[in-house]
């Protein structure tokens, strides 16, 4: 037991960072994927092909090559980043992409009948899409955006390429110095736990939206 405590120190300092990891991604990327939503279904043609270019791109590449270009890359260009901020511009960039395709398909997925209504009584582009379609769409985007939080749960390991100090790493390197399994179980519950609070939390989401469609 005291050896068990003994590598929780590290664990859960590792767990803090992949946590605020986690948490300042979702509060980033999801209003991006929101605007590049927005961005990608307007009639302005230039700003749509743009987002659609910038969504293939995020999305067809891997997001542990996206972390080293991000680290590695744009100091070549002068750009150098702490660590941490490398790892959020990477994450942030990467999941808004995904976020902005859902949020689209579920913008979309409204019938052209409300536009239309909303505009006969003079609602203007905005207005309608803050009172009345954002609100439905939320509705309907919520199980795959809970899907997307709960890969960015297990995404955040990944980080461990920049050398930080996140869960995944701390365990690791208890393991590799004293060659007992046990942080990479202690790691798993983290996880665990982690997903099962994402889980939770979304299920709460779609009861309580679905209350209005009753």
């Amino acid at each position: 037991m005291d050896e068990i405590l003994r590598m929780m120190v590290p664990l859960l300092e590792g767990c803090r960072i992949t946590v605020a990891l986690f948490a300042v991604t979702l509060c980033l990327s999801i209003p991006l994927g929101l605007l590049l939503a927005l961005a990608r279904i307007s009639d302005i043609k230039p700003l749509n092909m743009a987002v659609e270019f910038y969504n293939w791109i995020m999305r067809g590449t891997p997001l542990m090559l996206q972390l080293l270009f991000v680290y590695f890359a744009l100091p070549a260009f002068g750009i150098r980043l702490p660590d941490v901020t490398s790892a959020l511009l990477a994450f942030v960039l990467n999941y808004a992409a995904y976020f902005a395709e859902i949020f689209r398909a579920g913008i979309q997925s409204i019938p052209k009948g409300q536009y239309e209504a909303a505009k006969t009584l003079g609602f203007t582009y905005v207005q309608t899409m803050r009172r009345i379609i954002v609100p439905q769409m939320i509705k309907r985007v919520l199980p795959p955006i809970g899907n997307e939080t709960i890969t960015l749960v297990k995404d955040t390991s990944l980080v461990y390429v920049l050398a930080m100090n996140d869960l995944l790493r701390a365990a690791r390197t208890i393991v590799q110095r004293e060659f007992d399994m046990t942080p990479f179980f202690i790691a798993a519950c983290f996880y665990l736990v982690m997903t099962f609070g994402v889980t939770r939390v979304f299920n709460w989401l779609e009861k309580h939206y679905a209350r209005y469609e009753e």
